[in-house]
């Protein structure tokens, strides 16, 4: 999961906190072999060249952060991101974690994660990947019909991820696979044909994510010029439903608006996000929060090298979170989850007017079948999961 900072620009100087109970890393790998169309993540397409000077300052901007951190407990979760990870070569992804066990405690990790592009996958690969200490895959399938990822320019084929998935099935901890639900060109059968086969695969877990167009992709443009179309929303909303109903009646409970996972299999890192726990991100574009503040550090490759190699490199973003948008955070992340979210904490550092309002939205959309309360907590309703950001917004203070 890659966290979404708010697009409010603070623009302050902020150090992570070498204080903060750091058990989680997220390692950013930003090159990819193309990029997709509706990709609006920190990633570098055709620049292959660059892999190795990368590899080399990321390992220094690792131990320069553990120097100056040594006080860090153990780690319990590591997440390689991207990009496309599947194509950190075999031997510098291995220097890599030989450089992480050389300076963080790996007595408690329970899980490390890496994202796969089933069309990058090579041969031998996975025996690396378990060499490395890697016990969890997260594949990006998205869809089985190559003419829709053509389309997308997402250049992988169907073959490649039953390979990937039959191959891999027993090797790791768990295998989660990616889905778009939305996509142009894809018919209602079409998907309701994809989920009847995906819950017959080896598989422990699935992401299931609403497309987004994200303003200044290929994507986006298209959609403009009228090249291509989308399905109506309450289209996709009715198969989202559906689609969640059918996970459930084959063992994959919701556990989060999109994320499926059968018993004991969630995905521990992400949870660390959505329990606002630290993390600390290493990379072109990796995002950290120590608890207090959210950083992002810089998205030009070339002045992420140099600032890296040169002990200046600076954060395109960084903000000290507020009490109010720690509450809201507090709201949105729990209304995204099964738990729901306890209305106190929500409530807390909040002036009694705000926390009027608040109880008086939170009444009207009772009445609206929306959300729920039981006793001290809140959910969202089944029928506003797909309308989650439209509640958070309407519950803002």
């Amino acid at each position: 999961m890659k966290f979404a900072i708010k697009s409010a620009h603070r623009r302050i100087n902020v150090d992570y906190n070498p204080q903060s109970d750091t058990r989680s890393l997220y390692i950013h790998w930003p090159f990819c072999p193309y990029k997709c169309h509706f990709c609006p993540f920190v990633a570098i397409a055709n620049q292959d060249g660059f892999m190795g000077e990368y590899h080399q300052i990321l390992l220094k901007e690792i131990k320069d952060f553990s120097q100056s951190h040594q006080n860090m407990g153990p780690l319990e979760t590591i997440y390689l991101g991207g990009g496309t990870p599947s194509t950190y070569p075999n031997k510098l992804l291995l220097d890599t974690f030989d450089t992480l066990r050389s300076n963080f405690d790996f007595s408690q990790i329970s899980e490390i994660t890496i994202e796969a592009n089933p069309g990058t996958v090579q041969e031998g690969q996975l025996e690396v990947w378990k060499q490395a200490g890697i016990t969890r895959l997260s594949i990006g399938v998205q869809s089985l019909n190559d003419k829709i990822l053509e389309n997308l320019n997402r250049h992988q084929k169907a073959k490649d991820v039953y390979r990937l998935v039959n191959n891999a099935a027993g090797k790791f901890d768990s295998l989660s696979i990616d889905l778009i639900i939305g996509l142009p060109g894809v018919t209602q059968e079409e998907w309701k044909a994809l989920i009847k086969e995906i819950v017959t695969w080896p598989i422990e877990h699935v992401s299931m994510y609403f497309l987004s167009i994200h303003e200044n992709t290929p994507l986006y443009f298209r959609l403009k010029k009228n090249e291509i179309s989308l399905a109506p929303d309450e289209v996709t909303v009715d198969l989202y439903y559906w689609s969640v109903d059918m996970l459930e009646q084959n063992g994959f409970a919701q556990y989060e608006i999109s994320s499926f996972a059968k018993k004991g299999r969630e995905s521990q890192h992400n949870q660390v996000y959505w329990d606002r726990k630290p993390y600390k991100g290493f990379g072109l574009g990796a995002c950290s929060f120590d608890g207090t503040s959210r950083i992002q550090n810089e998205k030009n490759l070339k002045r992420y090298l140099e600032g890296v190699q040169e002990g200046t490199m600076s954060t395109v973003f960084s903000e000290k979170l507020t009490l109010e948008d720690t509450n809201l955070e507090i709201l949105m992340l729990g209304l995204r989850r099964k738990q729901g979210v306890v209305i106190q904490e929500v409530l807390q550092n909040l002036s009694e007017e705000k926390r009027k309002k608040f109880l008086q939205k939170v009444g009207e959309l009772e009445k609206g079948n929306f959300v729920r309360r039981d006793g001290e907590r809140l959910y969202l309703t089944p029928a506003a999961l797909a309308v989650e950001n439209e509640i958070a917004v309407k519950l803002t203070f």
